[in-house]
């Protein structure tokens, strides 16, 4: 695990660690973000109920369910593996390309 300081953000592990976290937290917020959608979609009929018809309870739940998936893939951007290079609060580094 990398130190940033109190609380550091970043957590560094194993490219095969890294991989499984991408793949399935990824996988993982894509369905959430589409289920979410399809839960907000029958709440309101496709858009076309007048707001007082509306059922809120199938509404906010399409609505969590997408913070979910949102939540999950911003977490899974902790991950890095000490291949990837530095991050860019480490130091700059100088270039070398001419």
């Amino acid at each position: 695990m990398t130190d940033d300081g109190p609380g550091g953000r970043e957590v560094e592990v194993p490219m095969r660690v890294y991989k499984a976290v991408t793949v399935f937290s990824t996988l993982f917020a894509v369905v959430c973000v589409v289920g979410g959608f399809v839960l907000l979609d029958e709440a309101t009929n496709r858009a076309r109920l007048p707001a007082s018809e509306v059922d809120p309870v199938v509404a906010l739940a399409g609505i969590a369910v997408i913070v979910l998936g949102a939540a999950t893939y911003a977490f899974s951007t902790r991950f890095r593996t000490s291949e990837m290079g530095k991050s860019k609060d480490d130091a700059v580094e100088g270039s070398d390309n001419g």
